[in-house]
């Protein structure tokens, strides 16, 4: 990790966070309690900056949508639970198919907005959904079987994604993209972290699209169809300039179908399409095992329209039972380097 980076995941590791400026006297934070049967929505609105929406214990079956800055929604633990309403209403989250949308509009992203300490379950969409937003944290999130990706940001930059747990989503557990609906290049997200989280049996633990200068350190992935995925293409500024180090990839043998823009995926660890200039690094890569075309413990592949990857690092990686092989270069990109990586067979061979 730069020293950004690191400086940057200890800030956002204190119990008191950074960013935030004191509250001035007329202004003192307020905690607003709300229990299964009320309103979160009306909570959400009616705090000001700096404020904190308590969530009770119990099961919420409603959506909300937060536009404040420097607002915390903060749960008792996995014990709270967002979940879809029985009926559809008039919230353009909930109309969204998404648990809580925290979003900013162009110019005016929201910012240092915290949610922390809940549940998000079973959305037809997003656990959580995030759009043009300013030093975002998502911190002790469980999301789990929601149907598209179980946190997802867009357009967005310095955010904090630690000690969350994805699972069972239909697509990503976390996703994080320059943005979901147009071509575009890659943003510059000025050092977000994803870290600490914990993804399993999603279609990708970690899929990262078209962003730079970010980083995605000491999470657990586990029984996905594909570890982490840092997807690039042809436009520019190109996807890159970030570190993967310090995580455990193992055994993310799921089967999934092919889609639109990618192939049938089981078994790959690591991969890199189309991006540049990424560091990855002290991974524990093991026993991902498949016969996708990306499949295997570190790949590089070309990206969907054939951008090569190129000047990426691969180094001191402990690579264990990986199949087809341990690393895997299929691109025809230039000046990618694998140095000092434990692994035995690689495709082709001599880069062990």
């Amino acid at each position: 990790m730069t020293n950004r980076h690191i400086a940057y995941l200890a800030c956002t590791a204190a119990l008191a966070g950074c960013g935030l400026g004191a509250a001035s006297p007329d202004t003192a934070p307020t905690t607003r309690l709300v229990r299964p049967g009320d309103s979160i929505q009306k909570a959400v609105d009616a705090a000001k900056p700096g404020d904190t929406v308590l969530l009770t214990a119990g099961t919420f079956r409603q959506s909300v949508r937060v536009t404040t800055s420097g607002l915390t929604l903060r749960g008792m633990g996995r014990s709270t639970v967002i979940a879809p309403a029985d009926k559809p209403g008039s919230n353009a989250c909930a109309r969204a198919g998404n648990g809580i949308c925290v979003e900013g509009v162009k110019g005016r992203p929201v910012e240092d907005t915290t949610v922390t300490s809940l549940t998000l379950s079973g959305f037809t969409k997003n656990g959580l959904w995030s759009s043009r937003t300013e030093r975002l944290t998502v911190r002790g999130v469980t999301a789990e079987k929601n149907h598209v990706w179980g946190i997802a940001q867009e357009r967005s930059t310095r955010g904090v994604f630690l000690d969350n747990i994805a699972r069972n989503n239909g697509d990503a557990g976390l996703f994080l993209a320059n943005t979901v609906n147009a071509e575009e290049g890659a943003i510059d997200t000025h050092g977000a972290v994803i870290a600490r989280n914990r993804l399993e049996g999603n279609r990708i633990g970690i899929t990262v699209r078209r962003l730079r200068n970010l980083t995605v350190a000491t999470n657990d992935i586990t029984t996905n169809c594909a570890g982490v995925f840092v997807v690039g293409d042809e436009n520019s500024p190109r996807a890159g300039a970030m570190t993967v180090s310090d995580n455990l990839i193992r055994k993310n043998n799921k089967s999934c179908p092919k889609t639109a823009r990618l192939p049938a995926l089981q078994g790959s660890g690591i991969v890199l399409t189309g991006a540049e200039s990424t560091l990855v690094t002290r991974n524990l890569v093991q026993d991902n095992a498949g016969k996708s075309p990306l499949s295997g413990g570190v790949v590089l592949f070309k990206s969907i329209v054939g951008a090569p990857s190129d000047r990426n690092q691969i180094s001191g990686n402990t690579l264990l039972r990986n199949a087809p092989a341990d690393l895997v270069n299929a691109d025809t990109g230039k000046g990618n380097t694998f140095l000092g990586n434990s692994c035995r067979a690689s495709k082709p061979a001599g880069l062990c």
